[in-house]
């Protein structure tokens, strides 16, 4: 059996039958999540562009848009994806390095719009997309990670699945969409290791392709079932030859998507620990950041190569600038859309405190990655007292989850800019009990 085919018996169970309930649960939480983290990007300025660049493809088909504009549903997942990653606050699966709902869940909107499913329906192609992508991006692993952006390639087998299986494909057609998906799987980190507006664009071509390639295979078109595996296929060409053979060994019993990270804070994730870590260690000393002479941050070498701008000048490179988003947490007491002004941006304070940080890679953190997110954090005060403070999660990790109560929150306090308290509140309370909705309406 090919890697592509090894998920069928598991797309035929869940087919099958009900959910469990605690995953069925998990499910509606990382739809809130996605939807808090797609309010707020879809006002950037690299959507409110793709928006123009897709206009003809706008105000006809069946997908909507979240400001109710039809759309074709391949238009839909495209928008409604890159808005979904724009502003970092989408969720992750932290044993793939990967942002699996920004995709998957754009890609199953629309088909699920598209198509007149259900809401439960919609709800287990999210799983189905969520449980096949996490697979596919633990085995590339970190080899992968080095070069590629595992939200643009691993988010295209996401999205592929679960529009695979909103649309009633066979055990047969999600084995040849995801040998499609894998030829449309691209998206390399240099794209944002400078200011550029490619990043949220790679999460938009992930869902489309992915739908795309759902589509293809349910028309008949085949790929070849041995391109993940093969002697030149996926794991030789975009990591270091991995081991396929365990590659669906838990699927049924081990659902990943009861093991999602939320973020707490805005930005990159490979931060939050050094925020978190910085706050506990101030808290502890009972100082204000005008005491500190120096900071020092130790944590794992991806920290660093991707949040890596040392004076970022605009809200992207902050955004990816573990210097920055660390001092301005010390200063303001957290990181939120806030923190990227231009006020904030240039807060003297806060380039005070990135002028006396260091930031390094700790050894023994960098060998706990992928699986575990840490950061040591080292305070020197100007009465010359040193303390020091081990961070070995981050809030928001499945060791130190949100709650249920804080997910809505994040979607209110996110998404009312854009359609209101109440009707931020309406849709939250409507996701809560998707389930039971005969039809996706989530917009419009």
């Amino acid at each position: 059996m090919n890697a592509t085919e090894a998920f069928g018996p598991f797309f035929s169970t869940i087919k099958a039958g009900p959910l469990p309930a605690e995953v069925m649960h998990h499910a509606k939480r990382a739809l809130v999540d996605w939807h808090a983290a797609l309010f707020p990007g879809i006002g950037t300025d690299a959507v409110q562009r793709l928006q123009r660049v897709l206009e003809e493809e706008l105000g006809r088909g069946n997908a909507t848009l979240p400001m109710g504009q039809r759309a074709t549903a391949r238009a839909a997942a495209l928008l409604n994806g890159a808005a979904a990653h724009a502003a970092e606050i989408d969720d992750s699966f932290r044993d793939a390095m990967y942002h699996p709902g920004a995709a998957t869940i754009a890609a199953a909107i629309a088909a699920a719009q598209d198509a007149g499913a259900s809401g439960e329906t919609l709800l287990k192609g999210i799983v189905v997309g969520y449980e096949v992508s996490t697979r596919i991006g633990v085995v590339l692993g970190r080899a992968h990670y080095r070069f590629w952006h595992s939200t643009a390639t691993v988010g295209t087998f996401g999205a592929a699945a679960a529009a695979a299986f909103i649309h009633g494909a066979s055990e047969e057609q999600l084995a040849h969409a995801l040998a499609t998906a894998a030829t449309f799987a691209a998206g390399l980190q240099q794209a944002f290791r400078m200011d550029s507006m490619s990043k949220p664009l790679h999460a938009g071509r992930a869902a489309e392709g992915g739908l795309l390639a759902a589509r293809a295979a349910i028309a008949g078109i085949t790929g070849s079932l041995d391109v993940l595996d093969g002697e030149t296929g996926m794991g030789r060409a975009m990591s270091d030859g991995p081991d396929w053979n365990g590659l669906a060994s838990t699927l049924g019993k081990d659902f990943h998507i009861c093991r999602l990270t939320f973020k707490n804070h805005i930005g990159c994730g490979h931060t939050f620990a050094a925020i978190d870590g910085a706050l506990a260690l101030k808290a502890k000393l009972g100082i204000d950041t005008a005491q500190i002479r120096r900071i020092r941050v130790a944590t794992y070498r991806p920290a660093l190569d991707i949040a890596c701008y040392l004076d970022p000048r605009s809200e992207n490179e902050a955004k990816f600038s573990l210097k920055f988003i660390v001092a301005a947490a010390l200063v303001h007491g957290s990181v939120r859309l806030s923190a990227y002004t231009p006020e904030r941006l240039w807060d003297s304070e806060t380039r005070r405190l990135m002028d006396c940080m260091t930031v390094e890679v700790d050894p023994e953190i960098d060998g706990w990655f992928p699986g575990k997110r840490a950061a040591r954090i080292e305070i020197e005060t100007l009465d010359g007292a040193t303390a020091d403070y081990l961070q070995p999660n981050r809030k928001g990790d499945p060791e130190d989850p949100l709650s249920d109560a804080d997910l809505g929150g994040k979607l209110i306090e996110l998404a009312a800019p854009v359609i209101g308290a109440d009707g931020a509140r309406r849709l939250a309370q409507k996701i809560w009990h998707f389930e039971t909705e005969p039809v996706v309406s989530l917009f419009g």
